[in-house]
């Protein structure tokens, strides 16, 4: 059958007959099957239970019953989420095996009550951190447009099953940009939500101030689809914040006009390390949104720099937190990048991170105050296109010291989505990639401004030639 691309692609042709979720579901999982011995998208599949929900869609669409637009949607949740129905690894032999036994995170349950059909679980960086280590026994992520490059980290395993068609969307998670660096070196869309709009009850945590669950889709619309189920408070997890959940749908309009944009010239465009290609994409980009009737104006924001550092420190503090038992009695079970990162927080004193944390707070206001004028921030999601895996693993240290435009927004808890731009023009076109950044739990904003954009391009729809060339 021919696959469709989009989850509302796919809902539709649920609505209409044109096929059922059953062979929906049945294509998707041959065709991950097919794709995953190159790709490395999944560790396990949980083809008995996606088939079950599957063929209960079916039977709720012939009586009348619509749970919601992912009813008989195939997705998938990044491995370090908890389902009841497969085991949990994080990518690694340190996690006990009964993590998580028999229970669904409160991402999942939303996701199995609206009538989704989850068919798997996904590849990460161990522990959503460092690099994934070849030695291991797990899958080794490749990127679908280009094998020898990196398809980011840690939500390696979702931007690949998204990007390749083997899922219509899936779950990643986001500490320091491991939604919108895999979404920017894949092609595809997603959204950091403001922190403490999506419940992480049922999550390995990496940073417990800085952690997100988030929608991994081909659209920003299919974002919106996944971000309207999953999110919402819950008492299990005491950093979610009991506010309102708008009508993520209704709140896209396409149009942009009105519209105030700020663009962060320093630090994020006058990179001496931003490639050019991809800064005139984003350029480009904010152009057609100006265009369409938004208005544009420069907006700094200060502190960056010191920014991306207080990221740092919090994440290895609350790693090194985490891991601390571990560590000691499990050492040569970590891969050798991930037992770098999660020892780390070992070298920074109680009086860094508590330092961090009041840098933290007066950063956040700091923000605040610059975007008081604008509706969104728009910022390049990476300095580069994909780069090789093999320059990654001889530099594992790199990003400490390399410029981030994603770890920022995560010390600020703001909502920021990565889109695709365009594609490069090497010899094997890489996916180039703007992110967008709103006020707190201005997700509807943000959101809508990338589907405007979407609605105007079609860069979204780009498939790898891998994933297009496998018929089912």
């Amino acid at each position: 059958m021919d696959l469709p691309l989009t989850i509302r692609d796919a809902a539709a042709g649920l609505r209409d007959h044109s096929y059922t979720s059953t062979e929906l579901t049945t294509a998707m999982l041959a065709k991950s099957k097919e794709l995953n011995p190159t790709l490395g998208a999944f560790i396990a599949f949980t083809e008995e239970g996606a088939l079950k929900a599957a063929a209960d869609a079916d039977a709720n669409f012939a009586s009348g019953v619509d749970k919601s637009p992912l009813q008989g949607i195939p997705l998938a949740v990044k491995d370090i989420i908890a389902t009841a129905d497969a085991p949990t690894t994080a990518n690694s032999l340190v996690l006990a095996p009964e993590w998580g036994d028999g229970i669904d995170a409160a991402v999942v349950e939303k996701l199995r009550a609206a009538g989704a059909a989850i068919t798997g679980k996904l590849v990460l960086n161990e522990f959503a951190t460092g690099q994934p280590d070849p030695a291991k026994p797990f899958p080794m992520p490749q990127n679908p447009w280009d094998l020898p490059r990196s398809a980011s980290g840690s939500s390696s395993g979702t931007g690949i099953a998204v990007s390749a068609g083997m899922v219509l969307g899936g779950l990643g998670t986001d500490t320091g940009g491991s939604t919108r660096g895999p979404s920017s070196f894949n092609g595809i869309s997603g959204i950091k939500q403001t922190f403490g709009r999506v419940s992480k009850y049922g999550c390995v945590p990496l940073g417990y101030s800085l952690d997100h669950i988030n929608p991994m889709a081909r659209s920003a619309y299919d974002c919106a689809l996944i971000l309207q189920v999953i999110a919402g408070y819950d008492p299990r997890d005491p950093t979610t914040i009991d506010v309102p959940v708008p009508d993520y749908i209704a709140a896209l309009t396409g149009s942009v006009a009105g519209v105030r944009i700020g663009i962060p010239t320093t630090y994020f465009f006058d990179a001496p390390e931003l490639d050019a290609e991809v800064k005139a994409s984003v350029m480009a980009a904010i152009e057609t949104l100006k265009a369409a009737g938004a208005t544009v104006v420069d907006v700094p924001i200060p502190y960056l720099a010191e920014a991306k550092d207080a990221n740092t420190i919090i994440m290895a503090g609350e790693s090194g937190a985490y891991h601390r038992p571990d560590v000691g009695t499990k050492f040569d079970d970590y891969g050798r990048f991930t037992v770098q990162s999660v020892t780390r927080g070992n070298l920074y004193s109680a009086s860094d991170y508590v330092q961090a944390q009041r840098f933290r707070s007066y950063f956040k206001k700091a923000v605040a105050a610059a975007m008081a004028p604008i509706d969104v921030l728009i910022t390049p999601t990476s300095t580069t296109t994909a780069t090789l895996r093999e320059e990654m693993m001889a530099d594992p240290n790199r990003q400490l010291t390399a410029r981030s435009f994603t770890g920022v927004w995560n010390l600020t808890g703001l909502p920021a989505m990565a889109i695709p731009t365009g594609m490069s023009s090497a010899a094997l076109p890489m996916p180039m990639s703007m992110q967008i950044i709103g006020k707190p739990f201005a997700e509807e904003m943000v959101l809508n401004v990338a589907d405007a954009y979407q609605r105007m391009t079609a860069h979204h729809l780009n498939v790898p030639p891998i994933a297009a060339a496998v018929a089912v």
